[in-house]
């Protein structure tokens, strides 16, 4: 069993920055790829960012592309999500996740408010 413990969400004014943390349990997370999904007030859980299990290759949602920036350590089996030039709009609960197969695992999420 995988566990996911997400960590660095805080209230931050508009254009600030934060960085997300993700801590795996297990030794699959360096064969996992890895994400970060979000999910704002009566919306839909979106995808945000992801990244490859070596690093070599990351991928953005378009509404977030430029200013944020996703990273990986696998000898501490940790996922980052470093966010620049907050936006209101960018206010959720951020939530990381790891796929490997069949297998898909999520953390218990990390609120953002950008809120001046």
């Amino acid at each position: 069993q995988v566990q996911l413990v997400e960590s660095g969400g805080d209230l931050v004014q508009p254009g600030g920055s934060l960085r997300l943390s993700c801590a795996a349990s297990g030794s699959i997370f360096r064969l996992a790829l890895a994400g970060w999904y979000r999910q704002a007030p009566g919306k839909e859980r979106e995808f945000v960012a992801r990244i490859n299990w070596s690093g070599g290759s990351t991928a953005y949602a378009d509404s977030v592309k430029g200013r944020f920036t996703v990273s990986r350590d696998n000898a501490k089996n940790t996922v980052y999500l470093r966010m620049d030039s907050l936006k209101p709009e960018d206010t959720a609960v951020y939530y990381c996740n790891l796929q490997i197969g069949t297998y898909d695992y999520w953390g218990q999420g990390t609120q953002v408010t950008v809120s001046s």
